[in-house]
């Protein structure tokens, strides 16, 4: 879900971010994903168990129609109330889902591994970018 707000986010952050910036980002986003993972991974191991984000439906009465307004014969106003019916609204839920912990250290010792080479890759890519659009002050 966290993951999920900060991509719906991430256009507006880039209509306020200078040429240089919005090219650091693009050319770093795999290496913020995998901390991310990182991150996660860390606290799942530091737990013994994962969070899951689950969604699920409940019945809601909602509002599944405006109010309707008719005029009589004589030019009197009259307002119908909105209609209502039964909808299937959707809701999450974050609950503990049991995982392998070894499967899990060895999958966080990739990343680490995984990090370290997009970061070798990244160092010269972040210089294209400075090199290409410099920051005047």
């Amino acid at each position: 879900m966290r993951h999920a707000v900060t991509l719906l986010l991430l256009p507006l952050l880039a209509a306020c971010a200078t040429p240089q910036e919005r090219c650091i980002s693009q050319v770093t986003r795999d290496l913020r994903v995998v901390d991310e993972l990182i991150q996660e991974g860390e606290l799942n191991l530091a737990r013994g168990y994962a969070i899951e984000e689950v969604t699920d439906y409940r019945t809601e009465w909602v509002q599944c129609g405006p109010p309707i307004v008719r005029y009589r014969p004589d030019g009197k106003r009259v307002v119908y109330p909105a209609r209502h019916c039964f909808d299937q609204v959707p809701y999450t839920v974050r609950q503990p889902k049991a995982i392998d912990l070894a499967s899990q250290a060895r999958t966080l010792e990739q990343l680490k591994r995984k990090r370290a080479e997009l970061a070798r890759a990244a160092g010269p890519a972040v210089q294209q970018c400075r090199a290409t659009y410099p920051e005047t002050k």
